[in-house]
């Protein structure tokens, strides 16, 4: 039975969980004359950098479940900055490709992708800032389903 009333400061979800929204706030903010949020940002920096890959691939890839992805997904496709198409690899899976005009949104929000880092890296540290990536990695890839 559970007694005690949980402490937050103690959870790690939680405090991961917050800091996460509040630094995507940042990002979101300086994205936002781009009309694309941090997610969407991710998902076409992704596809640009890697080429064609399906839901299934991408998903592994930015650690989110289909729906979320889905979620993030439509508005892209909606604005022609992704198309979806049958996997020629199989046609029953759907391939994700960044367009010519989600290339260009990418080109324009590159910059203020950037200014979101400087100004994350200005206040947290350029130093702890690395140390932080490694870190949040690391955690990305522990296998938390075993035991």
């Amino acid at each position: 039975m559970f007694h005690a009333e949980p402490k937050p400061d103690l959870c790690n979800c939680l405090a991961l969980r917050k800091a996460a929204r509040h630094v995507s706030q940042l990002y979101d903010r300086c994205l936002a004359p781009t009309g694309l949020r941090v997610t969407q940002f991710s998902i076409l920096a992704r596809l640009h950098r890697q080429g064609p890959q399906t839901m299934g691939e991408l998903a592994a890839q930015l650690v989110l479940d289909r729906t979320t992805l889905t979620r993030n997904l439509r508005p892209l496709a909606r604005d022609k900055l992704v198309a979806v198409r049958n996997d020629p690899r199989d046609g029953r899976r759907r391939a994700l490709s960044i367009t010519a005009h989600g290339t260009e949104r990418l080109r324009v929000a590159a910059p203020l992708w950037t200014t979101a880092q400087k100004r994350f890296e200005h206040a947290y540290g350029g130093t702890d800032s690395l140390a932080l990536r490694g870190v949040l990695a690391k955690i990305a890839n522990l296998d938390l389903a075993a035991g």
